[in-house]
């Protein structure tokens, strides 16, 4: 199995950046895409962003285009989740998760590991 766990969250307000960090440890991490989703109180998890296994390939939500970048480091097995602009909806826990191959995924189903989570707090 993969242990998958989530760091860099915390308070902050509108319009601040927040880079995430997910160190893998105890698996398969470079032969599988990676993916951010989060879950507020009172809401289904919501996809945020997916990266292909090498790198090569993203994929963002329509709600943090243009503000967020995924990115992962094979060689640390760490994937990180770079958000700028962020606003109050943006509050949330941050999960990180392994895809269940090399193809960005976005839908729950298309990942078999996930962290902990790290809690996202945007004021406004």
């Amino acid at each position: 199995q993969v242990q998958l766990v989530e760091s860099g969250g915390g308070l902050v307000q509108a319009g601040a950046s927040l880079s995430l960090s997910c160190a893998a440890s105890g698996g398969s991490f470079t032969t599988h895409a990676m993916g951010w989703i989060r879950q507020a109180p009172g809401k289904e998890r919501e996809f945020v962003a997916a990266i292909n296994w090498s790198g090569g390939i993203t994929y963002y939500a329509d709600s943090v285009k243009g503000r967020a970048t995924i990115s992962r480091d094979n060689a640390k097995k760490t994937v990180y989740l770079q958000m700028n602009s962020l606003k109050p909806e943006d509050t949330a826990v941050y999960y990180c998760a392994r895809a269940r191959g090399t193809r960005e995924q976005i839908t729950m189903d298309g990942y078999d590991y996930w962290g902990q989570g790290t809690q996202v707090t945007v004021s406004s």
